[in-house]
């Protein structure tokens, strides 16, 4: 059966307080705009660049705001909602970027903590490790929802096309990701990976996104997206502000696109041989 759902666009700072309170408000708006389902993007809690002040306030999964609030606000509109990501303090002194899931009950249906972590350097002087702070996941999972089947991802998760073909072939028909993308990434890929990944797996794709300048002084990207299977974008956001965007989202439309372009079911298990290439006298050796 179809469903409404929305994309809350969102930046947040370095206060959980404040950011739970703008979670609220924001999903209320989504609530009352009929959606069913409500997701919000990567470290809705908290974007801190000191990981020091950052440590100073985070708290364990049964005392963090977020989670508290995702909770009350599930059952509050007795719907579905999905705190895209916070950050999880761990017994061992690290962290897991983790996203929940909440039921209409506001019972945990699913965690999912990001597995592929941002470690980089950017032309623009930016550099990212977040495997020296996060602990990294190493479990996908499709969840049964009673209006689909979903899929999880996280933010760089999605340059990482075998996550997504995984949850695929287990049946996920929308996938879900949740990102803080930087605007140099943002305005080079980020429309084109959720396409694609969405065409290459002929599923539904919903993005919420940070989006604009943050109190740490970094900037993400926004421009939150809910795609289709065939890879036409239903509804998309601004680059920078809080947005609330929203969808239908039929699952028929994914056996549709199946039905045309069977690329699931006409995968191969294939080889791969490393050849040597050099050129002796104009002949390959």
């Amino acid at each position: 059966m179809s469903f409404k759902a929305a994309a809350v666009q969102m930046c947040s700072g370095v206060d959980p307080v404040k950011n739970a309170a703008a979670m609220a408000r924001l999903v209320r708006e989504a609530a009352g705009q009929g959606a069913t389902y409500v997701q919000t993007p990567e470290m809705t809690g908290m974007l801190q660049r000191d990981r020091t002040a950052a440590r100073a306030v985070l708290a364990d999964e049964a005392h963090d705001i977020i989670v508290k609030t995702g909770s009350e606000l599930a059952r509050e509109f007795g719907i579905h909602m999905h705190v895209g990501s916070t950050a999880i303090a761990l017994a061992d002194g690290k962290i897991a970027n983790r996203g929940f899931l909440f039921g209409p009950d506001g019972r945990v249906l699913n965690c999912y903590d990001k597995i592929h972590m941002f470690d980089v350097d950017l032309d623009n002087g930016e550099s990212w490790r977040e495997s020296a702070a996060y602990t990294a996941g190493s479990e996908a999972r499709v969840l049964s929802l009673p209006f689909a089947e979903m899929g999880f991802a996280i933010c760089y998760d999605v340059r990482f096309p075998a996550l997504f073909r995984a949850q695929a072939v287990a049946g996920a028909e929308v996938m879900t990701v949740p990102a803080a993308f930087t605007k140099q990434t943002g305005e080079a890929h980020w429309e084109i990976l959720l396409r694609a990944r969405a065409i290459e797996n002929g599923v539904f794709v919903i993005a919420a996104a940070q989006a604009g300048r943050h109190e740490d002084g970094r900037e993400t990207f926004g421009h939150s997206m809910i795609i289709d299977p065939w890879g036409t974008v239903l509804a998309s956001a601004g680059a920078t502000g809080e947005a609330v965007i929203v969808a239908e989202i039929d699952p028929a439309a994914v056996k549709a696109a199946h039905d045309k372009i069977p690329n699931l079911r006409n995968g191969r298990e294939f080889s791969v041989e490393k050849i040597a290439g050099a050129i002796a006298g104009g002949v390959a050796a």
